[in-house]
């Protein structure tokens, strides 16, 4: 392709790190365009916490320089990327949205994901939002107040990583970093039309460790499943800060995927056998697993066979948050989020044996999936069961869900389970907002998902927000 076929504004990183290397646009004119349409969207969504032009500038010119020297480091080399306010980043305040945290740094050190884009020459815009300490699955927090959906800014872009959701949506930055313990990746990918991948834990390193610990996963969050695979490649290598990172991860991210899935055993669950899906939701998920059978898979209409297993999530997720704010004092804890205060209380009263109890129970959860991947190549569910709702809650008018995982239960299970789980627009429901489809695959069989994603992406819908806009330089 060439600059004339599209304006930068929609390029996907793919595309533009194709364009670069044939020095048809140069790595300055990406990050400014980048830069100018931040400029004029965050007012709106409020989806970046902190930008830093001036550095942002300066790793444009230096790859300008290795593109013009023809030393590019590769693929990713001069493309604008984003980091979630909970990772830290050198030279970039890390607040994790909390007014408990200090603004005085020092910001001197990268976590490895941070690292691994740097060290590809990827351009590093900012930091994007999250609630505080990414605790819920909307993003609100008391530092920096309310992300918004690009889709309506009255309507929440989910959480945790939701200002990487609305960057996304938006191509604020060609590439994102999302965090995922419980849906927060894919929960913001579902309600702004965007994909994510939550890959198996352990192929990408993360460090400080989580207060989640083994519930949280780090990865990518794009406009497409191409771009995710890209994403992938650079960050998915080891670090020896990671105690829990496994050995080198061989999967090649960027190989083709086959041309269908002739041969592929596909398993779908409208509901998991318990939850209660919007029908218009419903009706949108149902037209993309046609489409899977079109590709030649053996769709099967059956529940993985488990009862909900939120109470164990729950107790796993409290007594983290009684981690997380462990250190704070009774001045500090005043402000916090309620709702984080609420559910560290809570946390602080689970009891050992609650604890190891529900350690078991995920650890049958995790075997009786790998028992049911031993006959299904994919499980395919619907992201969410609902449409995006307004900002300002953490659930949705009427009463009928209590907290935010009530409204996420396609998400956190595969938290439990550590597999690769992914988030695909598939079209748009009744009130015109995006719609998820969940991928999800054995542990450590993520080109599944992969392959899967590419292939529906290429027949399924684009998504566009209607705030988008072309570029601003």
């Amino acid at each position: 392709m060439t600059k004339s076929d599209t304006d930068l504004a929609s390029l996907s990183a793919v595309d533009a790190g194709a364009l670069l290397a044939a020095g048809e646009i140069s790595p300055v004119e990406l990050a400014q365009d980048c830069l100018a349409r931040i400029e004029h969207h965050n007012p709106t969504v409020n989806a970046f916490c902190h930008v830093d032009a001036e550095g942002a500038l300066e790793a444009a010119r230096a790859a300008e320089a290795r593109y013009r020297r023809g030393t590019a480091l590769g693929p990713l080399d001069g493309i604008p990327v984003t980091i979630k306010d909970l990772t830290p980043t050198r030279g970039m305040p890390t607040r994790k949205g909390s007014a408990t945290t200090s603004a005085a740094g020092p910001w001197d050190t990268d976590a490895p994901f941070a690292a691994r884009l740097r060290e590809a020459g990827s351009v590093l815009l900012g930091k994007t939002t999250s609630p505080e300490f990414g605790w819920k699955g909307v993003t609100d927090n008391p530092l920096h107040g309310i992300t918004r959906n690009p889709w309506n800014p009255n309507l929440t872009p989910g959480g945790s990583s939701g200002g990487a959701g609305a960057a996304a949506a938006l191509n604020l930055g060609l590439l994102h970093q999302g965090s995922d313990a419980g849906g927060s990746i894919r929960i913001p990918c579902a309600f702004t039309g965007t994909f994510g991948l939550k890959p198996t834990f352990g192929w990408v390193p993360q460090w400080p460790a989580s207060a989640m610990t083994t519930l949280s996963h780090l990865g990518p969050m794009t406009r497409s499943a191409e771009d995710a695979a890209l994403m992938m490649s650079a960050i998915a290598q080891p670090d020896p800060r990671d105690g829990y990172a496994g050995p080198p991860c061989p999967l090649d991210w960027r190989r083709s995927p086959p041309d269908d899935l002739r041969g592929w055993r596909i398993a779908y669950s409208r509901d998991l056998g318990y939850v209660e899906v919007a029908p218009d939701i419903a009706r949108v998920v149902d037209e993309a697993v046609a489409v899977l059978r079109g590709l030649g898979a053996e769709v099967e209409e059956i529940d993985p066979g488990f009862t909900d297993p939120q109470a164990t999530f729950n107790t796993l997720w409290f007594a983290g948050a009684a981690r997380l704010v462990g250190g704070l004092n009774e001045a500090q804890r005043e402000r916090l989020d309620p709702g984080l205060r609420a559910i560290a209380e809570r946390g602080a009263r689970i009891s050992l044996s609650d604890y190891q109890r529900a350690g078991e129970a995920r650890a049958a959860l995790t075997a009786q999936m790998a028992e049911f991947h031993r006959h299904y190549d994919l499980l395919v569910t619907p992201t969410l069961p609902l449409a995006p709702f307004a900002v300002g809650s953490n659930v949705p008018e009427g009463g009928r869900y209590l907290q935010w995982m009530d409204w996420t239960p396609f998400s956190y299970p595969f938290n439990l389970t550590q597999q690769p789980a992914a988030s695909l627009p598939c079209g748009l429901d009744d009130g015109g907002l995006p719609v998820g489809l969940h991928l999800v695959a054995a542990r450590f069989d993520d080109m599944r998902v992969m392959d899967a994603a590419r292939l529906l992406e290429r027949r399924l819908p684009r998504l566009v927000p209607p705030g988008f806009s072309g570029a601003m330089t």
